[in-house]
């Protein structure tokens, strides 16, 4: 039952957001007593946190999957964007800039684990990059890292990137362009335009 309530949770939360979703919407709509969800969680923060680590442990997954399957690390990280995106496909309301907002606690936590998983996930693939040809000899990985975290999570931030001007998909794509033009070499340029011509959208 704690599964269940997670996953229709996050379903609502991701559509109608953290903060107009009522512990009676998600009764409602798992036809159970809210004393039920009480069972399982003490209060609202507490599902709202078990459903963002429930999301964020799914989304690892996924990338991990794709890291250990990729031919080289630019069609990774289109890979990753397309399965990110694809997975946060009912995502209405900036569930990232709502917990912000409303659960800065659990914002805060997430952070630093989304800093972690993708530090060491985007070292690796610079690495690759560097070690095959495909990314500047000299890069400084370490640095690109973490400029590379920061750009992904500053590009969700309402307040200057409003949804009513850019979507989703098109900050995700345009950051991930002006990412690898940076970094990649003359070879790695070659597969980087071949990649945009055949995924944009």
């Amino acid at each position: 039952m704690r599964h269940k309530i997670i996953n229709k949770s996050a379903e609502l939360f991701l559509t109608l957001g953290f903060k107009s979703v009522t512990m009676d919407d998600i009764a409602n709509e798992l036809g159970i007593s809210k004393k039920t969800i009480y069972v399982h969680f003490k209060n609202k923060t507490k599902l709202v946190e078990a459903v963002t680590f429930e999301v964020f442990e799914t989304i690892c997954d996924g990338i991990d999957c794709i890291c250990n399957n990729s031919t080289n690390p630019i069609e990774e990280l289109y890979d990753i964007k397309l399965f990110v995106l694809k997975y946060l496909k009912n995502e209405k309301t900036s569930p990232q800039y709502q917990l912000k907002k409303y659960y800065p606690d659990i914002f805060r936590k997430l952070h630093i684990k989304q800093f972690e998983k993708m530090h060491d996930c985007v070292t690796k693939s610079l690495q690759k990059g560097v070690d095959t040809g495909l990314f500047r000899s000299n890069l400084d990985v370490n640095f690109i890292s973490r400029i590379y975290f920061n750009g992904m999570t500053g590009i969700k931030d309402e307040t200057f990137f409003p949804q009513t001007i850019f979507s989703m998909e098109y900050l995700i794509e345009s950051y991930l362009e002006y990412h690898l033009r940076a970094i990649v070499t003359p070879q790695g340029l070659e597969l980087l335009n071949m990649f945009i011509t055949k995924n944009q959208s």
